[in-house]
């Protein structure tokens, strides 16, 4: 017998994560936009120089645009086959993320039209002309459907056509699905892709202070500091609505469904939320909220499938801020969207959203790319949108966490894997979350007591469906 053996298995420590440096480029990205601000209402003429290094910071987004499609769109439909072939629970929580993120958007929709953000800045076409004649060229009937074929398979990446690289996707991704098994590497494959792009972004995001500080200086030399009263009421405005939204949309659901209270269930993830803040990113929190959703008395499988996929399909918080930001876009360049292009930009961020969440930044991609792809000449104005990306990130972050927390215990009611007496105990804090014992402290199955008489019984490691593999991250 080993040594090894006679002594009881090797404990390894867990490594350390790497020190997270995100809240410098917050901390960058007011200092340019301050700094914008200050430099385009004093120096006017020298803020109007200053646009170009919006204009640049726009050109580098736009390089990622086809990529992060390409990747969330495969990897998406990849977890689809993932949640389904888990039965009725995955059937049922894609069914709802795809209802909830439509209702989102339409929200938006309009939110957006009514609060009329943007309207009189008359933001400066530049660097998006080139993508408004390729439009004009492509116009008519025929016209559109020929532009949606690329010259190959792989050309639709590097093009810089959206709706190419959509359709590409789509196509890619649901070949991967019919091959079952055998297509998993193909889908691995896409998965290290994505981590390649994802890197390549957040290196570009570092680059948003000077963006910001470029377009808010070159606004504000132009249009005076109108320009901040408006992306001011966009804010606020985002911030409002994506409270009603939880409270209102999400809390009703809730306690039509389950007559759970939504009050409580957001004081019981008030650690998780803070921790969001300081992040601006939903997936810092992810373990926490499974372990939560377990110890709250809803089935480890159900929570294994509801929350990773929800993490990809489930994205309320960003569907309003696309919907919101486009409308703010089109306003602000004094080239509205006609309803039926904001039912079509709809229906496109219906799709290329799930996953958009997966970065700080991807969303931004994303934008860009639905306004490419409807209204080229609107590109430009996602340079104005970066000053203020960072300050609504927290509030895209939270509503996507709240929405995938309630879509757990709604799942659980549905399929009936969830204690109900359980929940209520702990949502009325009468059975505390231990944080000290996160990875065990988990709910075994419905019917079972939530806290096994033997301690050994804990540390049973319980089957759970893993889709973070072929998640895109949050």
């Amino acid at each position: 017998m080993s040594s090894s053996a006679a002594h009881g298995p090797t404990i390894v420590e867990p490594k350390k994560p790497p020190r997270d440096r995100s809240h410098w480029l917050y901390i960058g990205v007011i200092i340019g936009v301050v700094a914008g601000i200050l430099v385009g209402w004093l120096f006017p003429s020298l803020g109007k120089e200053l646009k170009n290094l919006g204009d640049i910071f726009v050109l580098l987004i736009k390089m990622m645009i086809s990529p992060v499609i390409f990747c969330t769109i495969v990897l998406g439909i990849g977890s689809v086959r993932a949640a389904a072939s888990v039965g009725r629970a995955g059937g049922i929580a894609l069914a709802y993320f795809i209802t909830m993120s439509t209702f989102a958007l339409a929200i938006g929709m309009v939110v957006g039209n009514y609060l009329h953000a943007g309207d009189g800045l008359k933001i400066t076409a530049g660097a998006g002309e080139k993508y408004a004649k390729q439009a004009a060229e492509a116009e008519g009937g025929w016209g559109f459907f020929s532009a949606l074929i690329p010259d190959t398979l792989f050309s639709s990446v590097t093009s810089g056509s959206v709706l190419q690289t959509l359709m590409v996707a789509l196509l890619v991704g649901f070949a991967i699905q019919k091959m079952g098994k055998a297509g998993e590497p193909a889908l691995a494959a896409v998965a290290v892709l994505q981590k390649v792009v994802f890197r390549v972004l957040a290196m570009v995001l570092w680059l948003a202070p000077i963006g910001a500080f470029g377009a808010m200086a070159g606004v504000v030399a132009y249009t005076g500091l109108k320009a901040v009263v408006s992306l001011a009421t966009l804010m606020i405005g985002f911030y409002i609505t994506c409270i009603l939204f939880v409270v209102g949309v999400l809390g009703t659901i809730l306690y039509v469904v389950t007559r759970y209270n939504i009050f409580k269930l957001m004081k019981y993830l008030a650690r998780e939320y803070l921790l969001i803040v300081a992040t601006s990113s939903s997936e810092s929190a992810l373990p926490n909220l499974m372990a939560k959703m377990g110890h709250a008395g809803v089935d480890k499988s159900t929570v294994g499938v509801v929350v990773p996929t929800g993490y990809s399909f489930n994205l309320d918080g960003t569907a309003i801020y696309l919907t919101m930001a486009s409308l703010f876009i089109a306003n602000a360049m004094g080239k509205p969207l006609s309803l039926p292009e904001q039912i079509s930009l709809l229906v496109f961020m219906i799709i290329a959203s799930k996953g958009a969440a997966g970065v700080t930044g991807a969303g931004l991609a994303t934008l860009a790319g639905g306004l490419q792809s409807h209204r080229p000449e609107l590109v430009d104005g996602v340079g104005i949108i970066v000053g203020i990306d960072r300050f609504m990130s927290e509030a895209r972050a939270l509503t996507n966490f709240s929405g995938n927390a309630v879509a757990t215990l709604l799942v659980g009611r549905w399929t009936h894997t969830i204690d109900d007496a359980q929940v209520r105990r702990v949502l009325d804090g009468d059975d505390p979350f231990d944080y000290s014992t996160m990875n065990e402290d988990t709910h075994v199955s419905v019917g079972h007591p939530p806290h096994p008489q033997n301690p050994a019984d804990r540390l049973q490691p319980t089957p759970q469906v893993d889709l973070s593999e072929y998640q895109p991250k949050h």
